[in-house]
C-alpha cells in the first residue's frame, strides 16, 4: 500500500477514487456477465455443430466402404474460400462464419456411381460443419481471454481499490479529526493563559 498523505487535499482525492471505482464497477460486472453468457451461446452453438457433423458423417457410413474404392472423390471438390467478416460482443473482436465457397471439378456422371452427387453435398456439409466449429472456437478462446481481463478487473476494483480508498479515507479522517481537536485543546490553553496574564 503507497503511503498517502494526510491532508484535506488527499482526502478529496481519496473520496473522488472511491467514487470513481464505484461507479466503475457494476459497469465492469454487467460486462462480465455479458461475456459468460455469450460464451455460454457460443459453446451451446459449438456442441448443435458437433451433433450435426456427427449426424452427417454416421450418415455417410454407409459409404465408407465405397469410398474405399479410391473414387478420389477429394479431388472433385476443393474449398475455395472460407467467407467470415469481424463482429463484437461486448466490445471484442469475433470472426462470424459466413460460408465456405466450393470449386467442384466436372466430371462425368455416367462413369461414377449414382451416389456420388449425394456423397459430395455430405461432403460439402462436413467441410462447412468443420470451418465453422473452427471460428466458434477462436471466438471461445477470445471471448475466454476477455472475461480473464474483465474478472481481473472487477476483482481489482472489489478486493483492492475500494477497501484500500475506504480505508485511506477513514485513516485521513481520524488524523485530521484528531489534528482539528488538539487545535482546539491548543486554542483553549492559549486563551487561559492569556486570561491568567490579563
Amino acid at each position: 500500500m503507497a503511503k498517502i498523505r494526510l491532508t484535506k487535499n488527499e482526502l478529496k482525492k481519496q473520496r473522488d477514487d472511491l467514487a470513481r471505482f464505484n461507479r466503475y464497477l457494476p459497469t465492469l460486472q454487467l460486462k462480465k456477465q455479458q461475456l459468460q453468457i455469450e460464451i455460454r451461446k457460443v459453446e451451446v452453438q459449438q456442441q448443435e455443430r458437433r451433433d450435426g457433423l456427427s449426424a452427417v458423417t454416421s450418415g455417410l457410413m454407409r459409404w465408407v466402404e465405397v469410398f474405399g474404392q479410391e473414387l478420389g472423390l477429394e479431388d472433385l471438390i476443393k474449398v475455395d474460400s472460407l467467407r467470415w467478416e469481424m463482429g463484437n460482443i461486448a466490445g471484442i473482436d469475433i470472426p462470424l462464419f459466413l460460408g465456405l465457397d466450393f470449386r467442384e471439378q466436372e466430371y462425368d456422371v455416367f462413369s461414377l456411381p449414382l451416389w456420388v452427387d449425394t456423397a459430395l453435398e455430405r461432403l460439402k456439409d462436413i467441410l462447412r460443419l468443420e470451418a465453422e466449429l473452427s471460428l466458434l472456437d477462436e471466438q471461445v478462446k477470445r471471448l475466454g481471454e476477455e472475461l480473464r481481463i474483465t474478472t481481473q478487473r472487477v476483482n481489482l476494483f472489489e478486493k483492492v481499490k475500494i477497501p484500500e480508498a475506504a480505508a485511506n479515507i477513514r485513516k485521513i479522517q481520524i488524523y485530521l479529526g484528531d489534528q482539528q481537536t488538539a487545535a482546539v485543546v491548543r486554542g483553549k490553553i492559549a486563551k487561559r493563559k492569556l486570561e491568567r496574564v490579563s
